[in-house]
């Protein structure tokens, strides 16, 4: 009965009929606590559910998880088979608080093709049901309560992992509500990442469902022509349409704390110029509350090479001197596949 595109809630329906929204949530607590792993383990469940909910084998969306630890064991990645035998990766990582952050996929592949991403090569597959994105997480609350000597509350959730999120938008918001209901993590902790489909994001100007999360946007240049180099699906005016949309965002969402941010990966030779610098000042200066997020290359192949320590210094030096508020990446997991734009389900380990 149960199919890839057939969320939990919907099996609930099918088996047992109308129920109601006090018993959905009642389960949707049940599934994250690290202590149950089973429907036969909710004990607030009628038991006459538990049996077939357990032949519907829904309890988890995906069938069997490999996880690998970097060296450092600060890093760690989850390869995932789902229920129809594709596979998606997940990745916690230790952030500079000392919790964890997950990074979550939201589809199998990637329709983007961006050229320096191991996901855009891929090719795209299908969306992720809103399940099998909050699943991702729900599989590292289990693997941090099974290994204490790593243990750390998850404190942040990023969806920057396979897929482009704003293109599966129903399955996302979904799985942003599911997790801000049942997590103690609020909305200020969870970023998601988009290429920029401008159609989606003016969409989220107006849909009062979707949660007060934060954006990020993969810029990675403030220069039409580069940009579109680097990401095929980008356009001329495209920084120009992101600067209005910009305008009505700061609009709706007025508060002190509120920013976008701009992910900027730097490509040596290719977008970390001085004159690649001066644009991305110039697009900040109009757009105002904005943090540009240095991200350092990660081998993907053979095109592109990473900006050396002293380029990257340097560009940061520069926007920084004009004002820019400016972060670094770390690379974290590198050594397994897992730092950023490698995801693209590889078993090395």
């Amino acid at each position: 009965m149960h199919t890839n595109t057939t969320t939990r809630q919907e099996t609930l329906r099918v088996l047992f009929g109308v129920i109601p929204s006090w018993r959905l949530s009642q389960i949707e607590r049940a599934l994250f606590s690290p202590s149950i792993r089973s429907f036969g383990e909710i004990t607030t469940l009628p038991a006459l559910w538990r049996g077939p909910l357990h032949e519907e084998r829904v309890f988890v969306s995906y069938r069997e998880a490999q996880v690998f630890w970097s060296q450092k064991k600060d890093t760690f990645k989850a390869l995932l088979t789902l229920a129809d035998g594709k596979k998606i990766e997940t990745v916690l990582m230790r952030n500079a608080r000392g919790a964890f952050t997950v990074c979550v996929s939201t589809q199998v592949g990637c329709a983007m093709a961006c050229t320096f991403c191991a996901t855009g090569k891929m090719g795209f597959s299908r969306n992720l049901s809103s399940d099998e994105i909050v699943d991702q997480v729900r599989h590292w609350i289990y693997f941090l309560a099974d290994h204490p000597e790593v243990s750390a509350r998850i404190s942040n959730v990023v969806y920057m992992g396979m897929g482009e999120p704003l293109a599966n938008y129903e399955a996302v918001r979904q799985s942003l509500r599911t997790i801000l209901a049942h997590t103690d993590i609020g909305p200020t902790h969870i970023t998601v990442s988009t290429v920029g489909l401008v159609p989606m994001l003016d969409r989220i100007l107006d849909d009062a469902e979707w949660p007060a999360v934060r954006l990020a946007v993969s810029l990675h240049s403030a220069d039409p022509k580069t940009r579109k180099e680097i990401m095929p699906t980008s356009y001329d005016d495209f920084p120009e349409t992101l600067a209005r949309w910009a305008e009505q965002y700061f609009a709706k969402f007025d508060s002190k704390r509120r920013h976008l941010t701009f992910e900027y990966i730097m490509l040596s030779g290719v977008n970390d110029s001085e004159q690649h610098a001066e644009a991305l000042i110039g697009f900040t200066r109009r757009i105002g509350k904005v943090r540009i997020n240095l991200i350092p290359y990660n081998y993907t192949g053979d095109i592109f090479r990473k900006s050396t320590q002293r380029e990257i210094d340097a560009f940061q030096e520069r926007l920084e001197s004009a004002g820019v508020d400016v972060t670094r990446r770390r690379t974290m997991g590198e050594d397994i596949d897992a730092a950023c734009g490698q995801l693209a389900v590889r078993k090395r380990g």
